[in-house]
């Protein structure tokens, strides 16, 4: 992760003020500033040529640069960093915010992938950018399973759960699979972990068939195994999708060709979902939001785009997925960083109630 230099800590206070100046009217309009444009801001009283010498200071530490020679200066993801942990400053939401959004939670249904989606599309009507959910990993028992073909190569895997819910997957298919194959890996499914969880599945799955194999066509032994695999817990993030809302709003208002084709490499960014996942994971090793700036994190850095998660609670208190916002760096962080605190809060109570009722 990029780091700035270690002594910013001994920027002087006109260093901050103009630096905080420079990265605040930039997050508002997309543009680079001028020292021209600063020397009429009223918290700044100094000349042009005194913040001239003072960007040039900030450039050199790396904080600032310029997309060109006559432009003014802009932020570098660095010093986006030194500004989000060093002079941001943070408040609560209005409680008529806390309001809206508990309310449009709640109203969204009972089931945890209602509200989920809602929370989705609720960030990304809030923050600007993407609103991004992981759902948690299904944890009811199967009631019914059902593998269907869809084409030459690739079946789909159906599973009824305890609670009502349904999911289905992709699963490849072997070339020159047989028709019976899939009926028989159906019945098997049905036959041996019907009540069972995903995860109590997979790990009765590779003993029971072993032992099975004899009656089991291996063709369909196979697509067992793939399926279950796929879908409970030999992959980190099995088991869990991704819920993404709000595409449109990262192409509203380019700046120019140059932000539209950052804009698209954030969108093959998005469609990395396996990648994503393993990103929004790192929430849930604590309890606090957490801020990826551009090239902190591998996955954004072609499309140099912010990422603001945190982690949600099911109704037994334990962290069991992650939501949060992408856009571009030049995210409102005073106003984005709160309202992902607050959903992940309002979803976990959500998710609590509906737990007691259930």
């Amino acid at each position: 992760m990029a780091r700035a230099p270690s002594d910013l800590s001994q920027l002087d206070a006109r260093s901050r003020e103009i630096f905080r100046e420079i990265v605040e009217n930039y997050l508002a309009t997309g543009e680079p500033v001028g020292s021209r444009t600063l020397s009429r801001i009223g918290g700044v009283h100094l000349s042009p040529a005194s913040i001239r010498n003072t960007m040039a200071d900030l450039v050199s530490l790396g904080l600032l640069d310029s997309p060109h020679a006559m432009a003014g200066r802009r932020p570098t993801q660095i010093g986006l960093r030194f500004f989000v942990d060093s002079l941001l400053e943070l408040g609560d939401l209005a409680p008529e915010e806390q309001r809206e959004i508990d309310a449009q939670i709640a109203q969204a249904g009972r089931t945890p992938q209602d509200v989920l989606g809602a929370a989705s599309e609720l960030l990304s009507g809030l923050a600007g950018g993407a609103g991004l959910v992981v759902t948690p990993a299904r944890e009811a028992p199967v009631r019914h399973a059902e593998i269907v073909s869809v084409a030459p190569d690739q079946a789909l895997l159906v599973l009824v759960f305890e609670d009502n819910q349904v999911e289905n997957r992709l699963i490849a298919l072997p070339a020159g699979m047989p028709p019976t194959a899939l009926q028989e890996a159906t019945n098997y499914l049905n036959a041996r972990f019907k009540g069972k969880t995903l995860s109590e599945a997979r790990i009765e799955a590779a003993d029971a068939i072993a032992k099975d194999r004899a009656a089991l066509d291996a063709a369909a032994a196979n697509l067992v195994e793939r399926g279950l695999a796929e879908w409970s817990g030999e992959e980190p993030n099995a088991g869990r999708s991704l819920i993404v809302r709000g595409r449109a709003n990262l192409i509203s208002d380019p700046q120019s060709t140059a932000e539209l084709e950052l804009v698209r490499r954030l969108f093959d960014d998005l469609e990395k979902s396996k990648e994503l996942l393993q990103v929004l994971d790192l929430a849930r090793e604590g309890d606090a939001v957490r801020i990826y700036i551009g090239a902190e994190n591998a996955l954004f850095s072609l499309s140099g785009s912010s990422l603001i998660v945190a982690p949600y609670m099911n109704s037994e208190r334990k962290i069991v997925g992650a939501l949060g916002v992408i856009g571009p760096t030049r995210l409102n962080y005073a106003r984005v960083i709160p309202v992902v605190d607050y959903t992940a809060r309002a979803v976990g109570r959500v998710l609590d109630r509906s737990g007691a009722e259930r």
